[in-house]
């Protein structure tokens, strides 16, 4: 799992659309945030992705794992704070239903200079051993340079049938 060894910074929204196309991302669930709005301007202005906006994480998951077993490639899109809110749905729909999710869990208020781990935040703090306490491989996007590890998330979500995250360091641009 990387650690932040650089300043993060912004992925433009383009280059994170083409890799979530590129990895076979055919539908995003999403519970909008700040941090990735750029992004989400962008989905909603495509007709090549489906853009469902759930409610809730809880939601989210169950409307991804729907889509899973439609045969579609969906990706759950939330903010750090929602992963808490949805610790029971990771676990019982997404981790023992064997589903091969994909999150993209936004990092708010992250200060760039400071690794996760090393944040001031406690939700920014706790988000990756969360994630490490429910064996959820994930990994962190600091800039447009890491933007290749979606494509990697993926395959693994797939092999090993089960969620896997990227954790966006900064907010998109």
């Amino acid at each position: 799992m990387a650690e932040a060894t650089k300043q993060a910074q912004p992925i433009p929204a383009e280059m994170l659309y083409d890799a979530l196309k590129a990895a076979g991302v055919t539908d995003v669930v999403a519970v909008p945030d700040t941090h990735v709005r750029s992004l989400i301007a962008l989905m909603r202005s495509r007709d090549d992705m489906r853009f469902i906006q759930a409610a809730t994480e809880d939601e989210a998951i169950t409307l991804a794992a729907g889509l899973i077993v439609g045969g579609r490639t969906p990706l759950v899109q939330i903010q750090h704070a929602g992963l808490y809110a949805c610790v029971n749905h990771l676990r019982g729909v997404a981790i023992e239903g064997q589903f091969p999710m994909l999150f993209m869990i936004g990092l708010l208020n992250r200060d760039p200079d400071r690794a996760p781990r090393d944040h001031f935040d406690s939700m920014v703090r706790h988000a990756e051993p969360l994630l490490d306490v429910f064996d959820v491989p994930h990994y962190l996007l600091d800039g447009p340079d890491d933007v290749g590890m979606i494509e990697v998330a993926m395959r693994e979500a797939q092999e090993r049938r089960g969620p896997v995250a990227v954790l966006i360091g900064e907010q998109t641009s």
